[in-house]
């Protein structure tokens, strides 16, 4: 399978930055994740700027459409699309959400949660492999930000992360802002979160700001990261040193400068903690 190389350090390819990113490379960025739905098209100005940005960077694609659990056949003309794209552009890696996005068709444009069960996982992996295969490289799946749960789950969702990379070999992207979020409302403890998921199998930490309301958290990314996700942060890259950090801001998006100063700051909470 396709050998992954370490990144450090970077941001969410988002179309405010375009300006910025054509002008020059931008200091204090190691790399960019790009939606891949947004590129997955035949021409324009989008394609043009990944095309520019991968030039200068290294690049990861990071999909919200695959709907890895759902029951609906996998939509092949989608994974065409996709493979097009992984030509063309030579990304580090692929990723996307251990969940599912509609059925009978319909998108239903939400990352929606999986019960946890042995059931679910057979049906989950055997689509992995398909990925896969068809892809010819491992999937990076990612954990969603949860707001109910399966009353007949029997695994937690790092129990079924964690056999989920074991039977298939897919990578793993943790996202602590998703962990904190969901352990919010769900509560549970996530240091747990942490300490059961294998270390061997995460490229990648998520980082992003959420909304507060009422006491219910809401995965919004449009924010900066709050002191308590900071605080899990620095526990997630002891536990997985060398883990890429991508910070996300897909709402109320600052100017890139701003950005980068908040990116910064978690490359400082990494190298302390490797010092320690």
């Amino acid at each position: 399978m396709h050998a992954l190389p370490p990144l450090g350090f970077g941001l969410g390819l988002r179309k405010e930055h375009f300006a910025d990113l054509l002008a020059a490379p931008p200091a204090g960025v190691d790399w960019f994740e790009a939606i891949s739905e947004n590129f997955m098209v035949a021409g324009g100005k989008p394609l043009a700027v990944l095309d520019r940005v991968r030039r200068d960077l290294p690049l990861v694609l990071h999909g919200v459409s695959l709907s890895i659990g759902s029951v609906d056949p996998l939509n092949t003309e989608y994974l065409d699309r996709l493979a097009a794209l992984i030509e063309r552009v030579e990304p580090a890696w692929v990723s996307d959400h251990l969940c599912w996005t509609g059925v009978d068709g319909v998108n239903l444009h939400d990352l929606l949660p999986l019960p946890y069960t042995p059931e679910c996982l057979a049906h989950v992996a055997g689509r992995v492999r398909q990925v896969q295969d068809r892809l010819a490289r491992r999937l990076v799946l990612e954990n969603p930000s949860t707001y109910l749960t399966a009353t007949g789950s029997s695994l937690t969702e790092w129990e079924f992360l964690a056999a989920l990379a074991e039977e298939t070999d897919c990578l793993l992207l943790l996202d602590v802002n998703n962990v904190y979020v969901s352990a919010c409302n769900h509560g549970f403890d996530p240091q747990r979160y942490l300490a059961g998921i294998p270390p061997a199998r995460v490229v990648q930490l998520h980082i992003a700001g959420h909304s507060d309301v009422n006491g219910f958290r809401i995965d919004t990314h449009d924010a900066s990261v709050c002191d308590a996700v900071w605080a899990l942060y620095a526990q997630a890259t002891q536990r997985f040193p060398g883990a890429a950090t991508l910070l996300e801001r897909d709402d109320a998006i600052p100017p890139l400068p701003e950005l980068i100063a908040e990116l910064d700051r978690a490359r400082a909470i990494a190298a302390r903690q490797e010092a320690a």
